[in-house]
């Protein structure tokens, strides 16, 4: 605080109301002093009196998901939160709406409460404006996508290869007339999935030129009018490869409102509850949400612990589950 109000030329006592968002403080002032504490990347530290009375950590982890209400995240929050709780550790969850300004907002809220770990799924383009928390020692994993721009361990799905191998199956099963539904490109999962699928389908002699994607369907609704839009086109697919939960959802409305869910096969990419319970069942590219929980709570707790070796990616392997729907053969 004390560099904050040197660079800033005020005092302490006037970078304390400011950055505690108090009154008496001109919007000049404010102004100055707010980018002085940008420049310095200065946290208000919320929880420094009593860790200095105490001697020990917050026993907290910050968790930053895509969205807490989406089955996939609920199941990664929740293998997280039942290992580190062995250990005494409580984890603060956000959703991070796919927004890069709210994930850089919820970061410093999180470094302002001083957690002894962070365990994200990063959206901005590069993770960088981290590194000097990082460097000081911070924890960090990030889980489903790759950090860019800093180096930290990873625990991420084989999408590409769970994507090829939703193409390979309906291909055996028949189908060349296939349609892809994708997620926003510029999530890196999305992305894979989409050069999983498309590569897997040239390799067999299909002309990728042929095949209908449809890119930004972020959650049902969109899904859902992107393939009533396909299904009634001139010339429909015979099957849908959808590359996440929401968007198997909408897949799955429109083919039931339009009587097809009998006749065009489906292969959705994350695996949900009770879809075997559907008629027919899904079949998907499960990602075991629950192995990533798992493996993502075992290395921060190993970097808490002083764990120093250099940071690596942690695939956890895909797995094609048929029940029905993805061996629907070609009816034309």
């Amino acid at each position: 605080m004390k560099n904050v109000a040197d660079l800033a030329g005020v005092g302490i006592k006037t970078v304390s109301r400011v950055v505690n968002n108090e009154p008496g403080v001109s919007e000049e002032t404010r102004q100055r002093v707010l980018r002085a504490t940008e420049q310095l990347q200065y946290h208000l530290d919320m929880t420094a009196g009593s860790l200095k009375r105490s001697g020990r950590k917050t026993q907290s982890i910050g968790l930053l998901l895509p969205s807490v209400s989406n089955p996939f995240s609920g199941e990664i929050h929740r293998a997280l939160e039942d290992a580190l709780t062995e250990r005494g550790i409580a984890v603060f969850a956000s959703s991070l709406d796919d927004d890069p300004e709210r994930e850089k907002k919820l970061i410093s809220a999180f470094l302002g409460r001083r957690v002894d770990g962070l365990v994200l799924t990063p959206i901005a383009r590069s993770q960088a404006y981290v590194i000097p928390e990082h460097s000081r020692s911070l924890p960090m994993v990030f889980i489903d996508r790759e950090p860019v721009g800093i180096e930290a361990d990873a625990v991420v799905t084989d999408n590409e290869v769970g994507a090829a191998k939703a193409a390979a199956h309906l291909i055996r099963h028949g189908h060349t007339k296939l349609a892809y539904l994708g997620d926003r490109t510029d999530i890196q999962t999305a992305t894979k999935r989409r050069t999983g699928f498309l590569e897997e389908i040239g390799r067999a002699g299909i002309a990728t030129s042929t095949i209908p994607v449809r890119n930004g369907l972020h959650d049902e609704e969109t899904a859902l009018r992107a393939a009533i839009e396909l299904l009634t086109s001139e010339n429909p697919p015979t099957a849908i490869f959808s590359s996440q939960n929401l968007i198997t959802f909408g897949a799955m409305r429109a083919l039931r409102s339009l009587g097809l869910h009998h006749r065009v096969a489906l292969i959705g990419f994350d695996d949900f509850t009770l879809a075997d319970m559907m008629e027919p069942g899904i079949t998907v590219i499960a990602q075991h949400p629950e192995r990533i929980g798992k493996l993502a709570a075992e290395r921060i707790l190993a970097r808490i612990d002083g764990d120093d070796r250099a940071p690596k990616t942690y695939t956890v392997p895909s797995e094609l589950i048929p029940r029905g729907s993805g061996e629907i053969p070609p009816l034309n």
